[in-house]
């Protein structure tokens, strides 16, 4: 099969597992351009990757043997970006979130439709190897019927971290550490259970760092059908410890730690299960993880467009988080309750 020419726009701190990740999957992608508004940067990934580097985003999309482009700018250069490629017909694979606010997530979702071109979003906590087994047993309805769903993030990043320009803040990412770090245990925890139909939350900037938004963020959820949940996320969490979701249901409870899954059913049914690759990015190193699940992403992105396919994180998949974390938003600003059904029937 024919390779597919892709051209990477963006050469920060996000490139380096998706450098690899290409690298692995050589056989069926060609990196045709990297880019980056600083020479330094791309010179840098040109002689360390051996990918061809580009000082001009027009002559990649202007290129018609680029099919698809990896953007991994910051956040609020999403939307721009997004619509000068979708213009291209270029298909996209997109760093999260997808922007800095709902209506500019729904603006990049709406951008890509409109062109008909595969919009495919870097949540790659789904492709983890406990996170299938988990959605295999949600699958087979293995827990019976939903009584309870929570989602945890205990991060840690030094005021080091927040220090960057643009970090933390509103203009540049949107938010804090439901939009940026969290993101990515809400959307797994979302595609497990679904959307909760309410919300009651909690966002301050804690006495650990000085930054714009919130690292701190509790809440409370309610499903359909009476079942409960909770959110806890912040960075404030020294060292850092690994991410979970907990499910309860009337057959029986699973916990997902890190790169764990534990399963106990009701009827005596027990099973552990270890995912061997390091998870890592909880504590002062966001880049600490293995490159596997940014594989297993960008291979799912590659069969999308060889099978003329959905990606398995498409855009409107990856807008459900949003909705959650709008929701989360709006009731600490207001302090009162906030109907996630509505924010997401809104569009």
């Amino acid at each position: 099969m024919k390779r597919i020419k892709l051209a990477i726009i963006g050469l920060g701190m996000a490139v380096a597992p998706h450098a690899k990740s290409l690298a692995d999957l050589g056989d069926r992608v060609e990196v045709a351009a990297a880019f980056s508004p600083s020479a330094a940067r791309r010179e840098a990934f040109a002689a360390s990757t051996g990918y061809p580097a580009s000082d001009s985003i027009e002559r990649i999309l202007d290129d018609p043997s680029i099919t698809a482009v990896l953007l991994l700018t910051p956040p609020n250069t999403h939307l721009d970006l997004v619509r000068r490629a979708a213009a291209a017909g270029k298909h996209i694979l997109l760093e999260k979130p997808l922007e800095t606010s709902l209506a500019r997530a729904e603006a990049v979702v709406a951008a890509a439709e409109a062109a008909r071109v595969k919009l495919g979003i870097v949540l790659q906590h789904r492709f983890r190897p406990v996170a299938r087994a988990l959605a295999e047993t949600m699958q087979r309805n293995d827990l019976g019927a939903l009584v309870s769903a929570s989602a945890r993030l205990y991060n840690w990043r030094p005021q080091s971290y927040y220090d960057q320009p643009g970090r933390g803040t509103k203009t540049r990412d949107g938010g804090g550490v439901l939009l940026t770090q969290a993101i990515h245990t809400l959307d797994l925890l979302i595609s497990l259970v679904g959307l909760p139909e309410e919300v009651v939350g909690y966002c301050t900037t804690s006495i650990m760092h000085r930054m714009e938004t919130e690292d701190l963020a509790m809440g409370a959820m309610r499903f359909a059908h009476g079942a409960l949940g909770s959110i806890g996320a912040t960075t404030c969490a020294y060292p850092g410890f690994p991410d979970g979701i907990d499910i309860i249901g009337s057959k029986g409870t699973v916990r997902l730690d890190g790169a764990r899954l534990q399963l106990q059913l009701h009827d005596g049914t027990s099973r552990v299960i270890d995912d061997e690759d390091k998870i890592g990015g909880a504590g002062a190193d966001p880049m600490a993880f293995t490159h596997h699940h940014h594989r297993a992403l960008i291979a799912d992105f590659l069969s999308a467009i060889e099978n003329d396919a959905v990606p398995r994180i498409a855009g409107r998949e990856a807008l459900k988080a949003h909705y959650l974390i709008e929701a989360m938003l709006r009731s600490s600003q207001t302090g009162r309750a906030v109907s996630v059904t509505e924010i997401s029937q809104a569009t």
